[in-house]
């Protein structure tokens, strides 16, 4: 493996595509998950996760690329408004994950070749920044001295089946605080009984899609097992235009498929800063813990109510229950949703329903 001692310069890249679909209604096709804020800092998450990549030592807001789409473009801009209009990626269709890292990689390549880069997703949640800062930084002088393509697991506390799992192998380095090793697999997102085997192991991680490596070692990582493309995209960026042209004929393939599953030089830090990916409506009980049996973000009134999660966007509004268990109640000012929190995950089969029908797509 190649060694470095070289101070490397860290540019963080902040994947802001994603349409939050599972926290419809309040998260829209015209104002997805990314903009919204959740508690009661009054940060959007996109701005929660822009706080907290600045305050890594040595990180400024010139030193952040953000990918997103055409559609969000303005709403970046409105959340960010000290970010650099060149660190602003435009995707001019969503391509998945593999293509939004390799257009943010040769972007930085050309910025700083000898750059370190790490990817971050733009609606997660965060609840010890400066411990998230610590295992950054390692993650950083590891990619920086060696030719390894680091991702960041959270370590497994309980059985999830919302999450890909990263099973650790033999030991690569560690410091005082932190420890890493090489990924002996991927293993996607299990049912309960394989969560609980995985769980048992005390071998795995889950996958928070949080990512370091050298802009070269990811690059050489796309021409190696992505050539096409790694050819198509380094090609568009040369053209003007280019980009807008040969984006919509680009594969759909996410960076886990595209490369870290082919990829022998890939590592995992085990860690726990207080991650949530904030995935659907049931987070909102891990958000807002502590706040009594029912989780409620404006008013609510109940009867024989227990373990409900209720959320009003207007605070003049009421929610009012009787007799149900474990339920989802949102409330907006065109929209209420009623789930059952076992549910949640079909959230996005429901928005696919109103999608296909003309009559109901303005609710999407």
């Amino acid at each position: 493996m190649t060694q470095s001692s070289e101070p490397v310069q860290f540019y963080p890249v902040i994947l802001a595509g994603g349409s939050g679909e599972r926290f419809w209604p309040l998260s829209r096709k015209s104002r997805p998950k990314q903009f919204l804020s959740l508690d009661d800092s009054g940060l959007s998450l996109i701005q929660a996760t822009v706080q907290r990549l600045t305050g890594i030592p040595g990180v400024e807001i010139e030193d952040i690329l953000v990918v997103t789409g055409v559609v969000h473009r303005m709403q970046v801009l409105e959340h960010l408004p000290e970010l650099p209009t060149e660190n602003l990626l435009v995707e001019p269709v969503a391509c998945d994950t593999a293509a939004a890292v390799l257009y943010a990689a040769l972007k930085v390549a050309q910025m700083d070749p000898g750059g370190v880069m790490g990817v971050f997703h733009s609606d997660h949640r965060v609840d010890q920044p400066e411990v998230f800062a610590r295992v950054v930084q390692q993650a950083t002088a590891l990619a920086a001295s060696r030719d390894v393509l680091v991702t960041i697991g959270i370590e497994a506390t309980y059985p999830s089946v919302a999450y890909g799992y990263i099973e650790r192998g033999e030991m690569v380095s560690g410091d005082e605080e932190f420890l890493a090793y090489h990924v002996a697999r991927f293993a996607e997102k299990p049912d309960s009984a394989r969560a609980q085997e995985f769980l048992d192991t005390g071998r795995y991680s889950w996958n928070s899609g949080m990512f370091v490596w050298k802009v070269q070692t990811i690059l050489a990582a796309f021409e190696r097992y992505q050539p096409e493309l790694f050819a198509a995209l380094s090609a568009a960026l040369l053209q003007r235009g280019g980009v807008r042209q040969v984006y919509p004929t680009l594969h759909k393939v996410s960076i886990d498929y595209a490369i870290l599953e082919k990829a022998d030089n890939v590592v995992v830090i085990p860690a726990e800063f207080g991650w949530d990916d904030l995935g659907d409506w049931n987070a909102l009980e891990r958000l807002l813990r502590g706040q009594g049996e029912n989780v409620a973000v404006g008013r609510h009134v109940g009867i024989d109510t227990e373990g409900a999660i209720l959320y009003t966007t207007d605070g003049d509004d009421l929610i009012a229950t009787i007799g149900l268990d474990d339920v989802v109640v949102v409330r907006t000012a065109e929209v209420t949703l009623v789930v059952h929190k076992d549910r949640t995950q079909d959230i996005k089969k429901l928005v696919q329903q109103l999608k296909d029908n003309p009559d109901l797509e303005r609710y999407v």
